[in-house]
């Protein structure tokens, strides 16, 4: 479900949110791809792109883009940069590792609870048995509690009877398929001396990257590796939302917002994501602390696993309205990208003046700014080539029924169609390659593939919950 967000320059607003003071001693990093202006009191960056305005006071206290918190005052301006997506935290304490309580839900999967439990020796640990075959049993060793549901229940229920028997501060739900890697807890841990944080995701990585050409794509492509940038999990952000495979979580806060949805098969974990931000808390993914994921590799299970993904879109749309479309995008862009598309000149001369139509929105936002001409060029650069990466995306994996329908009655829409696919598999194997990865023709194979199963998926559960609120893009003014 991740996607490239077109660059829009707002103010930060300040969301319905918790206003829990950071502790003295935390930190802030400023993001190094935030732009500085009028001698840093004016600071550009984040996903949607924002302007943040500082006070001189604000400016004296960041030092070589850090900021201390030692008062009142300096919380109030780490805050400010946290919840702007301008700063990264940087928390020098972390609760005690014995606070933590790992819940694994399973079901049929012993080698792999085997694996699991060998690598989080001296835990805590709750086994959910979730109806499998053959019951689980607690191991000799080792503090391990075994719960059993007679009948399968799903995962988002297993985790939840997890929960209930959780009495620590903070609960670790890992999948039966997972690894953790060395020090994955204590690199998220140090996160939730935020008392605003409930939520802190790892990085997910592949077990064994290199076993098939199927392998190496998913180690490159895997739609639970959310990449190496660490963010704040926010809706219509870069990272929205983070997969339940690895999840480490405030226990009270995940009791307040009801835990995981029971109903809910797939998704359970953006849904989870959207209601713990509705509530006002923050969330964080965090890159530095990896957990390993035996990533399914047999084409057909692959390719099943794609399309079930897909099914989740509907019944998310339908709970959090606007929370997952395909494409956000001002209008002026989807005009430009429609525009460009027609390969014509007078296409391209309509795109042109639409960029000029945003360039002039962008140039009179920073028009106190040294070269504002310069920094709405850029922005607008960066929003018509971010667009044409939405649309090539989505003609290709979101409305690729529609777009097949439209090439075989059209040679114009096939040259195009065709155009994006390559334009934008090559420049996706740019973006995702990695050293012992596969070469761009298969890379281009499996995405497009990949697309398919998902777009599949996505048609399906929208036919299924008899609603299009799935496919419906995010077209801003």
């Amino acid at each position: 479900m991740s996607r490239a967000i077109t660059p829009q320059v707002t103010s930060p607003e300040a969301p319905h949110s918790r206003t829990d003071r950071l502790p003295d001693g935390f930190g802030v990093r400023i993001d190094s791809r935030v732009r500085r202006f009028a001698g840093g009191r004016v600071l550009v960056g984040g996903s949607p792109t924002r302007m943040l305005k500082l006070a001189p006071a604000a400016v004296a206290m960041i030092d070589e883009d850090f900021l201390e918190v030692v008062d009142a005052q300096s919380a109030a301006v780490a805050r400010r940069l946290l919840d702007s997506g301008i700063g990264n935290p940087r928390p020098t304490k972390l609760p005690p590792s014995s606070d933590v309580t790992v819940v694994v839900p399973v079901k049929d999967n012993p080698a792999g609870l085997a694996r699991l439990l060998a690598a989080v020796e001296g835990h805590e640990v709750v086994v959910v048995d979730d109806g499998s075959e053959t019951p689980i049993e607690a191991p000799a060793r080792g503090r391990v509690r075994v719960i059993r549901h007679e009948t399968s229940c799903g995962p988002a229920a297993a985790r939840n009877t997890g929960l209930r028997h959780v009495t620590t501060g903070f609960v670790a739900f890992l999948d039966s398929d997972v690894v953790p890697q060395l020090g994955w807890l204590e690199r998220s841990l140090g996160h939730f001396t935020d008392p605003a944080v409930a939520l802190v995701a790892p990085r997910i990585v592949a077990l064994e990257p290199d076993s098939s050409a199927l392998a190496r794509y998913e180690h490159a492509r895997s739609s639970l590796d959310l990449g190496g940038r660490e963010s704040a999990v926010v809706a219509g952000g870069p990272v929205s939302y983070v997969p339940s495979a690895a999840l480490l979580v405030r226990r009270d806060a995940l009791v307040e917002c009801g835990g995981f949805d029971e109903t809910m098969h797939v998704a359970e974990d953006v849904d989870l994501c959207r209601r713990l931000q509705a509530s006002g808390w923050r969330l964080r993914y965090e890159p530095i602390s990896q957990v390993a994921h035996d990533h399914r590799t047999r084409f057909r299970t692959w390719l099943a696993r794609k399309a079930f993904y897909g099914t989740g879109a509907a019944p998310l749309a339908e709970r959090h309205p606007g929370s997952v479309p395909p494409m956000v995008m001002s209008i002026w862009t989807l005009l430009a990208c429609a525009a460009v598309a027609t390969c014509t000149r007078i296409g391209l001369f309509a795109a042109l003046a639409t960029q000029m139509v945003t360039f002039l929105r962008l140039r009179r936002m920073f028009t106190e700014l040294d070269a504002p001409s310069r920094i709405a060029a850029v922005l607008t650069v960066q929003g018509l080539t971010g667009g044409l990466w939405q649309v090539a995306s989505a003609v290709c994996r979101h409305y690729w029924p529609v777009t097949v329908v439209a090439a075989v009655f059209s040679h114009k829409v096939r040259r195009v169609v065709l155009a994006f696919a390559v334009a934008e598999g090559i420049w996706d194997w740019k973006t995702h390659r990695g050293s012992g990865g596969l070469d761009p023709v298969r890379y281009l194979l499996y995405k497009r593939l990949d697309d398919l199963a998902y777009g599949a998926g996505l048609w399906k559960g929208a036919l299924d919950a008899r609603r299009v609120s799935a496919l419906v893009p995010d077209i801003r003014n």
